[in-house]
């Protein structure tokens, strides 16, 4: 078998491009969860149990200060009212520092420092309607 096999460079291919560790995106899906396991321990992703925060389950798409029984700052239900809904842009603001985005918000969280790890904690999200 030579170099210049098709199935080597097939398989090559296959092996170097992370096969079921990113999405469509190119985010890294086990990145992000690992980077949503700081979250985890105040925000469930997985059911629509809250816990200190609201459940993120389908948390995309979804107005802010939406989750009927949970108790928000006045500030994001208002940011809700105002029409901000959980989109990928928003969210990805919000990661990067809650308080600027939703200033006044209750969240007790500084945000995240790097980009990759808003994509991916958001594609985790996202793969985790």
């Amino acid at each position: 078998m030579s170099y210049r096999s098709p199935h080597l460079a097939l398989l090559l291919l296959f092996l170097l491009s992370g096969y079921g560790l990113s999405d469509a995106t190119g985010a890294d899906l086990d990145h992000g969860e690992r980077v949503f396991a700081t979250c985890a321990a105040c925000h469930a992703i997985d059911s629509d149990v809250n816990k200190m925060g609201p459940h993120l389950k389908g948390v995309v798409g979804r107005p802010a200060g939406s989750v009927a029984d949970f108790r928000y700052s006045q500030s994001m239900t208002k940011a809700g009212a105002d029409g901000l809904v959980w989109d990928e842009a928003s969210l990805a603001e919000f990661l990067a520092s809650p308080k600027k985005k939703v200033p006044g918000t209750s969240m007790r969280f500084w945000g995240l420092w790097f980009q990759s790890e808003i994509d991916d904690v958001i594609a985790y999200m996202k793969a985790n309607p």
